[in-house]
């Protein structure tokens, strides 16, 4: 199969887009210059719309069974138990919301299970394979890759930047990185066992004159491993030694042997968003355009649905290529950029919280990204717009077998949503993307193929629909048609 998209970075963005791609019939390559891959968990905290995706992406079984729920805190002060905290009240899953709780699973892990799923395509991720340079013009791009010292020159429709914050593509573009760096502030944080700790719980430690001040150990699945976050002075040395000494002294117990130090990083906030996410064929997504503080858990989850938004818009531009492609191609910028914004706000905020010590620093009640929406900012109707976030609902196939909306979008297609009565023009244009047809009837009991009961009336309710509206939700779970 041609190369039609060539994607640099094998990180959750990069192999959520080649995923959704492959599953398009795209031909697409995957490439990314580090030679092994990534082994520590950095980004393990998977937000509830994440969940969303990685279910429509056929992946979330493997997500939820490696996995586990976050797990409450236990603040110690002076090495005597306070008081334990959530960062979210534990949810009810609904009709509308299925999953509606945050789940952990080490970034490595939900790396290696969306490498698997990208293997069912036979797509494999290229390691140790760098972009060199790259050259766009109206018809495509053409891309260097280096291998082992191997020069390959590849001609490919687009290419999508997704390697990070220090990302090649964007420098090459000459994008401006808009933000700020403090280097005031430096965290520790890794990957470090802790057999003596109870693992169904975190820890704080710290001292009560400085109970801000202290270090957190948050499980992780599988083993004894804990991922740990602690502050770090400008003259320290970030190894095993350190660790050992702050727990230590924090917790004022000498019987928590820290052990396999695995993975660890010195983070500043370096916050910051690329003033443009596309120059012509070439795109940005993930950290190569927005970089965010680990506060909130929103970076990966963020990547993750750029790259779930930019999918069926380049199928669509691949397959219709034409003025009202560029005009789907341009909404990638305008929808995800905005959101990216948004959120950047939201976990810078959490992060002054955390410097100034406001009790309020740990609430993350906000944070799960269901509420995402890229309707006109000026629409403010309480029913569902264009934009919103389509929710799911059950409903009785012609059998009497409960199935759920998400069941139903499942796929890299668009879906009509018809409620009865129906005619034979329910369908509504989508481009060039599939569009599938559901028929939706306010009764007990449907016959037809293509017909489902709404018999509690949970999808009417939720789609804020009345007899003979259609909806149109599109591939990547967004409402975009109203017809009421």
């Amino acid at each position: 199969m041609n190369t039609q998209v060539i994607v640099a970075g094998a990180g959750p963005t990069g192999l959520t887009l080649a995923i959704d791609l492959a599953r398009r019939g795209i031909g697409v390559r995957i490439v990314d210059q580090a030679e092994e891959f990534f082994t520590g968990s950095r980004g393990d905290g998977l937000q509830p719309r994440t969940l969303e995706v990685f279910e429509d992406l056929g992946v979330l079984d493997a997500v939820l069974a490696q996995g586990m729920p976050q797990k409450p805190l236990r603040v110690h002060l002076d090495g005597k138990f306070v008081t334990e905290r959530r960062m979210r009240d534990w949810r009810e899953p609904t009709s509308e919301v299925p999953h509606p709780n945050p789940w952990v699973l080490a970034q490595a892990d939900t790396e290696a299970i969306l490498r698997d799923r990208l293997a069912e395509f036979g797509v494999r991720v290229e390691s140790g394979t760098a972009l060199v340079e790259f050259s766009a013009d109206d018809t495509g791009v053409s891309v260097t890759l280096e291998h082992a010292g191997v020069t390959e020159t590849v001609r490919a429709d687009y290419l999508v930047g997704a390697d990070g914050g220090r990302s090649t593509v964007r420098k090459a573009l000459g994008i401006a990185f808009e933000g700020t760096t403090d280097e005031s502030i430096r965290m520790l944080l890794g990957d470090v066992r802790a057999d003596v700790l109870d693992h169904s719980v975190g820890y704080w430690f710290a001292d009560s004159a400085a109970p801000l001040d202290g270090i957190a150990l948050m499980p992780l699945n599988g083993g004894r491993k804990f991922q740990f976050a602690t502050g770090l002075h400008a003259d320290a040395e970030p190894n095993l030694e350190l660790l050992q000494d702050y727990v230590t002294r924090r917790s004022g117990r000498d019987d928590i042997v820290l052990s396999d130090l695995t993975w660890s990083t010195v983070w500043r906030p370096n916050i910051r968003l690329a003033q443009r996410f596309r120059a012509g064929r070439v795109f940005l997504a993930g950290d190569a355009a927005h970089v965010h503080p680990p506060t909130g858990g929103q970076g990966l989850n963020t990547g993750v649905q750029d790259a779930h938004n930019l999918g069926w818009k380049l199928e669509a531009a691949l397959r219709n290529p034409g003025p009202a492609s560029e005009a789907l191609l341009d909404s990638y910028e305008t929808e995800r950029r905005g959101v990216a914004a948004r959120i950047l706000g939201l976990s810078s905020d959490l992060l002054d919280k955390t410097v100034k010590g406001d009790p309020d620093a740990m609430d993350r009640e906000g944070t799960h990204q269901l509420d995402i929406s890229y309707r006109d900012t000026a629409n403010t109707a309480a029913e569902l717009q264009v934009g919103d976030r389509a929710p799911d609902s059950p409903l009785h196939d012609a059998h009497g077998k409960t199935v759920r909306l998400f069941d139903l979008f499942r796929g890299p297609h668009a879906t009509v949503l018809s409620f009865g009565p129906h005619t034979s023009t329910d369908a509504v244009e989508s481009g060039a993307v599939e569009t599938r047809v559901v028929r939706i009837a306010r009764a007990e009991s449907v016959s037809g193929h293509g017909e489902f009961a709404d018999p509690t009336g949970d999808a009417t309710r939720a789609y804020d629909a009345a007899a003979g509206a259609r909806i149109l939700v599109r591939p990547d779970g967004y409402v975009g048609f109203v017809e009421r």
